[in-house]
C-alpha cells in the first residue's frame, strides 16, 4: 500500500532541513580550502622565492590531478559503504593537508601540497551528489543541489573578507604572528575547521532514509517508496548497472563523455577566474588598494553568483527544465568574460562583469547536476558522476594553466580572460547539442514504438 502523500512531505522537508546544513557547512569548508590559494597567492608570490604567476597557476590547478586519481572510486565508496564515514575520513585528511601548505618553501613544496590536497578530498563533491540521490526525490533534487552549490560563492564571500584582516600579517607594518605570515595563517585557519567539521559529519550524517530515527515510520516508508518508484522507472540502470556496461552502451557512453567535456571547459572557465580574480585585481587596481582590500572587492562577485545559483536551481525544479537551465547561463557568463579585458581601468565595472561572468559559469551548476541521476540511478549513477566530475576537473588545471601562462608570456591577463571565455562558450555549445540530440534519440525511439502500439489496438 502507498504511503500517504502528507507523510512523503514531512519527510522532505525534515531531511531538508537535516541534511543540507550539514552538507553546506562541509562544501564551505571545501571549497575555503580549495580556493584559498587565490587569496594567498599574491603574497605567497611577493614572499617565496621562484614563485610566479605560471608557478601558482601550476599550483593551483595541480591539485585537480590528485583529485582526478581517487574520484570515481570515492563517489562508489559512498554508493556502496558510506557517505557519513567516507565524508568524515575526507574532511579530516584535507583540513591536515591544507594546514600544513603553510610551510612550504619551494614551488616543489606547493606542487606537493596541492597535489595531496586532491587526493584527500577526492570523492567528496561527488559523493555529496550522489547522497542527496538517495535522499531526495527528483522534484527536489536540483533545489537541494542548489542548497549545496551555494555553499561555493558563501565560502568566497565569508572567506575572502575574513582574509583580508589577516593577508597583510608580516608585511610592511604589520607583524608576524608566532613568526608566520599572513598567506601561512590563512591555510592554518582554513584547515582546523575541516577536520572539527569531519568530526560533526561523523555523528550526524544519516546514510539513508532507512536509518534515519528523526524519521517516523510512515516518513521513513513514504520517502523510501518515492526513491524506489524512480529507481524502478530508470530503465537505463536495469539495463547498464555498472560504469563498465555504460560504456558498452554507445548512447549513454556518448552522453556521459560530452557531460564530461561541457564539465572540463566549465571548469577551466570557473576556477581559472576563481584561483586568479585577487591576483586580476592586484594587477588592475593595486596601485590604489593594499591586498586586504582586493579580497574584499573580490568577494563582491560572488554575491551574483550566489543568487544566480539559488535562482536557476528553484526555477529548474519548478518547470523541470534541465539542458537549457544549464546551458544558456554558462553562454551569458561567457560573453561577459569576454568583455572583463575592457573593464581594466572601471572598478565598477570590472566588479559588474566578474559578477555576471559568475552569475553564468557558476549558476548552471545545480541544473547540470541534475542531468546525471536524470538519466541514470544507482551505482551507474555514482559511476558516471565520479566519472564526468573527475574529467570535467581537470578542467581547473587548464584554466589555472591558461592564466598563470599567460601572463607568464604577455605580461597581461587579457589573452588568458578571452581564452576562457571561449571555454565558457564550448561548454554551453556541448550541452545545447547533447540536448538536441537527446531529443531526437527520444523522437526515434517514440516512432518507432507507434506502430507497434497500433497493433495491439493500443
Amino acid at each position: 500500500m502507498s504511503a500517504a502523500p502528507e507523510a512523503l512531505d514531512r519527510a522532505r522537508a525534515k531531511a531538508y532541513r537535516r541534511l543540507i546544513p550539514l552538507v553546506f557547512i562541509s562544501y564551505v569548508i571545501a571549497f575555503l580550502d580549495r580556493a584559498n590559494v587565490g587569496a594567498a597567492g599574491s603574497e605567497m608570490t611577493r614572499s617565496l622565492p621562484g614563485f610566479d604567476d605560471n608557478v601558482f597557476g601550476i599550483g593551483a590547478g595541480i591539485f585537480f590531478f590528485g583529485y582526478f586519481l581517487l574520484e570515481i572510486p570515492g563517489s562508489l565508496i559512498v554508493e556502496r559503504w558510506s557517505a557519513r564515514k567516507w565524508i568524515s575520513r575526507i574532511m579530516v585528511t584535507w583540513g591536515i593537508v591544507v594546514a600544513a601548505t603553510a610551510m612550504v618553501k619551494t614551488p616543489t613544496h606547493f606542487y606537493w601540497a596541492r597535489f595531496l590536497l586532491g587526493l584527500a578530498e577526492a570523492g567528496f563533491f561527488p559523493g555529496v551528489i550522489v547522497y542527496l540521490a538517495h535522499w531526495f526525490p527528483r522534484r527536489d533534487r536540483a533545489r537541494a543541489l542548489a542548497g549545496f552549490f551555494v555553499a561555493g560563492p558563501i565560502a568566497l564571500i565569508i572567506g575572502n573578507n575574513i582574509w583580508s584582516f589577516i593577508i597583510e600579517i608580516g608585511t610592511g607594518s604589520h607583524p608576524a604572528v608566532l613568526g608566520l605570515k599572513g598567506w601561512q595563517w590563512v591555510y592554518i585557519l582554513s584547515g582546523i575547521p575541516a577536520v572539527l567539521m569531519g568530526v560533526v559529519v561523523f555523528f550526524r550524517l544519516t546514510d539513508r532514509p532507512r536509518e534515519a530515527r528523526w524519521l517516523t515510520d510512515d516518513e521513513r516508508e513514504a520517502l523510501e517508496q518515492a526513491l524506489a518508484r524512480e529507481r524502478a522507472e530508470n530503465a537505463a540502470v536495469q539495463q547498464h548497472p555498472g560504469l563498465g556496461a555504460l560504456f558498452r552502451n554507445g548512447r549513454v557512453a556518448a552522453t556521459i563523455v560530452l557531460l564530461s567535456l561541457a564539465y572540463f571547459a566549465g571548469n577551466a572557465a570557473n576556477y581559472g577566474v576563481d584561483f586568479f580574480l585577487p591576483k586580476i585585481l592586484k594587477s588592475w587596481y593595486g596601485n590604489r588598494y593594499g591586498t586586504g582590500t582586493i579580497l574584499v572587492w573580490s568577494s563582491l562577485p560572488y554575491i551574483v553568483m550566489l543568487a544566480a545559483q539559488i535562482w536557476i536551481g528553484r526555477r529548474s525544479d519548478r518547470t523541470g527544465e534541465r539542458w537549457l537551465h544549464a546551458a544558456v547561463p554558462v553562454v551569458l557568463g561567457g560573453v561577459a568574460l569576454a568583455f572583463a579585458p575592457s573593464s581594466h581601468g572601471i572598478l565598477p565595472l570590472t566588479l559588474v562583469v566578474f559578477g555576471l561572468t559568475l552569475g553564468g559559469i557558476r549558476g548552471y551548476l545545480p541544473a547540470f547536476w541534475a542531468l546525471p541521476n536524470q538519466l541514470l540511478q544507482g551505482a551507474a549513477a555514482a559511476g558516471a558522476i565520479g566519472f564526468i566530475n573527475s574529467f570535467g576537473n581537470l578542467g581547473g588545471y587548464v584554466g589555472s594553466r591558461i592564466l598563470g601562462k599567460g601572463s607568464k608570456l604577455t605580461g597581461s591577463y587579457d589573452i588568458g580572460l578571452y581564452m576562457l571565455a571561449g571555454c565558457a562558450v564550448l561548454s554551453a555549445s556541448i550541452i545545447f547539442a547533447l540536448w538536441r540530440w537527446q531529443r531526437r534519440q527520444s523522437s526515434v525511439a517514440a516512432r518507432s514504438v507507434e506502430p507497434v502500439a497500433s497493433s495491439v489496438g493500443v
